[in-house]
């Protein structure tokens, strides 16, 4: 069974870095990325209502407490899903995957203020070692010629400070209700925010496009599918295991750009890549109690 786990959490993470590629492919034809992102959620959206549906009565359950949290998890998806989207616009798809997975940084961060975690030598050297990371990455080193733009560095931190919002919400909403219930009112809220800031028409016009069959694919892949398939592995994995296998989520989307999009790295960014994503490794197998580390399905 374990085995099984890890192998969905792995194809799970798969799916999350094909969603970016296939994001990038529609906003190459034109789409407005906040309008991607909503379609995204919204097939996510009905794919969680439906398994929500399968057991009502066990998944049902009145609480403020969870409706609250699980509204954030919502604010923080929502802010994922489109700041990904504008850093990969703006970047190219490895930079902005790499930044997303700064999340258990923030995470740390809040921690620290909210004192639920102690200060130590190794959580700040971790800390120094992403940000040394994130220099080599963007090229923010030689302000002559920064390889990543200000637009694409500063949204894909957000989507990275989004993912650790909804990190917060989802643990906390998942220790009052279901997993189905908190991502379904998740996905709902997030579909309501985005509508507030999308332009209707663009919206309306996707339904009659030749790219609907795009839209889908990245809401069955990229949300309902791949979140559904996260939930069952996890029963079956250690968290620092699928923390360590979600990794091959930015290594996915990087190897979609570079070899379906034509993106390019240089040896300093691989470099700046490869430090993140080693420190973001140690760190969860640091802290092997925690899920406040994991990929935000945990």
């Amino acid at each position: 069974m374990r085995f099984s786990g890890v192998g969905l959490v792995m194809l799970a993470a798969i799916c999350w870095g094909i969603s970016g590629g296939i994001a990038a492919i529609l906003m190459n034809k034109g789409w407005d990325p906040i309008v991607i992102s909503l379609y995204r959620g919204a097939v996510g959206f009905i794919c969680f209502f439906a398994w929500f549906l399968f057991r009502f009565r066990e998944n049902w359950i009145f609480s403020t407490r969870l409706y609250i949290w699980s509204l954030l998890a919502g604010l923080g998806v929502a802010g994922n899903f489109t700041f990904y989207f504008v850093s990969i616009q703006a970047s190219s798809i490895a930079v902005a995957a790499t930044l997303m997975y700064t999340a258990p940084l923030f995470v740390l961060l809040i921690s620290f203020l909210l004192r639920i975690e102690r200060s130590t030598w190794f959580k700040w050297g971790c800390i120094s070692s992403v940000l040394m990371g994130i220099l080599l990455l963007t090229g923010a080193y030689n302000t002559d010629s920064i390889t990543v733009s200000f637009l694409g560095m500063a949204t894909g931190l957000a989507s990275g400070l989004s993912y650790a919002l909804f990190i917060f919400g989802f643990k906390n909403a998942s220790s009052i209700g279901k997993p189905q219930t908190t991502l379904t009112i998740a996905f709902l809220s997030l579909c309501l925010i985005l509508f507030l800031f999308t332009d209707n028409d663009e919206v309306a016009s996707v339904v009659t496009s030749s790219d609907i069959g795009w839209f889908l694919l990245l809401g069955i892949v990229g949300a309902g599918v791949s979140f559904i398939f996260y939930m069952i592995g996890i029963r079956w994995t250690p968290p620092t295991t699928a923390s360590m296998v979600a990794m091959v989520e930015p290594v996915t989307a990087s190897l979609f750009g570079v070899l379906l999009l034509g993106d390019h790295l240089t040896i300093i960014q691989l470099l700046g890549m490869v430090l993140i994503l080693v420190t973001i490794t140690v760190l969860s197998r640091k802290r092997p109690t925690e899920k406040v580390y994991d990929h935000p399905a945990n």
